[in-house]
């Protein structure tokens, strides 16, 4: 099926191909949000959408260069798309690598950047109009997709990720701040605890926490509420999404 579009052709099978590729890859993305891993909605949308589009200009390639040059030219038809796999290489090392609070951004970045080449390709190709629906497609499923997501979406999806770390003196007050967190509906993801001994033989120990929270909890509030705890000595926070 042909459509004409701006006095040129393009297939109506790509602009379906990559809408399909966009669904399937936001319910791969969606199952990592559920799970708080680190390639999510958005990272699997964009590898995912790029993909498909430099596997359409590679086969179609092959053909309209013999196409038009009337010469019977051997092609592998599917040597770009054999390269994604390596440009996707170094987003798994991403993935491997980790900040000290155990937190991983910057991989959207990284598939942006990977998908910027595949558009420099597409339209270094001649398709100028698949690779304007691609970045649509991106951009509407970065943008748009995300935010309502977190206004009418699954609890779990509507969750903030945050670290903090907390000192004090007594363990059994451990105890205390998870009950507290709970009844907060504060999700807590992880739990690290160390020992700190101090000059006069005395131990504090340092709690280092992933949490999951509500909106409704921004940094401040967070923030405020264990800060108040009597057992708390120090409060370090950082809002991680």
């Amino acid at each position: 099926m042909i459509d004409l579009i701006s006095g040129g052709f393009i297939h109506t099978e790509i602009l379906i191909k990559l809408g399909l590729a966009a669904l399937l890859s936001l319910i791969i993305g969606v199952e990592r949000e559920l799970k708080k891993k680190p390639v999510g909605l958005k990272t699997s949308l964009v590898i995912a959408t790029f993909s498909c589009l430099l596997t359409y200009i590679s086969i179609e390639t092959a053909y309209i260069t013999e196409a038009r040059s009337g010469v019977n030219i051997t092609m592998d038809p599917l040597r770009l798309a054999a390269q994604i796999v390596s440009g996707i290489g170094f987003l798994g090392a991403g993935v491997i690598l980790r900040r000290g609070n155990d937190s991983i951004t910057g991989l959207t970045t990284a598939a942006m950047i990977w998908g910027a080449g595949g558009i420099g390709i597409a339209v270094g190709a001649g398709f100028y109009v698949e690779a304007t629906t691609c970045v649509l497609i991106v951009l509407v499923g970065i943008e748009l997709l995300p935010p309502l997501l977190s206004k009418f979406g699954p609890k779990r999806l509507r969750m903030k990720e945050v670290y903090m770390k907390v000192l004090m003196s007594e363990t059994e007050e451990i105890k205390n701040l998870v009950s507290f967190l709970r009844f907060e509906e504060i999700v807590i993801e992880s739990i690290r605890i160390k020992d700190i001994p101090l000059s006069d033989q005395r131990v504090k120990h340092e709690i280092e926490m992933r949490l999951s929270a509500l909106p409704k909890h921004d940094t401040f509030t967070i923030y405020n509420s264990v800060h108040a705890l009597p057992y708390i000595d120090r409060v370090e926070l950082e809002i991680l999404s």
